[in-house]
């Protein structure tokens, strides 16, 4: 009865002997390949960066000043103003060494900034955006969080609000908010985020709650 139960553990033993040699093996070739990359992107020379999809903020569309007493949204402005006087550039899923190897390894200090810029700016639109939702000023909230959108943001939370004041906020007919939720699919399909699949899986399911009411 011994031999058996001994000649189990060794076949585990083995097995799991090369599961991790194999998984080791695999681990070694993903570091090479990285370090191979770096390597290559550090020796790439400046290139210029007039082809960056650059952001411009549309102050005649936004709703600047609308509550000048609410803190909460006039820090937002003010943090949108501010971000306009520089460059903003929607970075989203491109590694350091992505940007080093199409631009060159001297560009990646402003490129970080353009990027953060980015991310300042599309936070600070979600809280906007909210705030005036609370205030139930919902036209003005939506301008804001559609200029996010525009942007191509991959905050959930933004899509997930403008999908709520389409449906229920802007007096639309049925087929009105289902159309205005269909135009945001497309711009999430473009995303280059780990939210991706969530920001999508929020439209259709919002997008079927109409097409298909209970």
């Amino acid at each position: 009865m011994k031999f058996p139960a001994l000649a189990t553990v060794i076949l585990f033993c083995i097995w799991l002997h090369f599961t991790l040699q194999k998984n080791s093996n695999k681990e070694a070739q993903i570091k090479k390949e990285f370090w191979d990359r770096e390597s290559e992107a550090n020796n790439v020379r400046k290139k210029s960066l007039d082809d960056l999809d650059y952001i411009t903020i549309p102050f005649e569309t936004l709703p600047f000043g609308l509550m000048p007493d609410v803190e909460a949204i006039v820090d937002a402005e003010n943090t949108v103003k501010d971000l306009s006087k520089g460059k903003i550039v929607n970075l989203t899923g491109y590694t350091n060494t992505d940007l080093k190897l199409k631009y060159g390894t001297a560009n990646i200090t402003p490129l970080s900034e353009y990027d953060q810029n980015y991310t300042s700016l599309v936070t600070s639109l979600q809280k906007w955006g909210k705030q005036l939702f609370l205030y139930e000023k919902y036209y003005e909230a939506c301008a804001v969080l559609e200029f996010a959108v525009q942007t191509r943001t991959d905050i959930t939370d933004t899509y997930k609000l403008l999908c709520e004041i389409y449906t229920s906020k802007l007096g639309l007919s049925t087929q009105e908010a289902a159309e205005q939720v269909q135009e945001l699919i497309p711009i999430a399909e473009t995303l280059n985020s780990l939210s991706k699949k969530r920001i999508l899986d929020t439209l259709y399911s919002y997008l079927d709650g109409l097409q298909n009411p209970v």
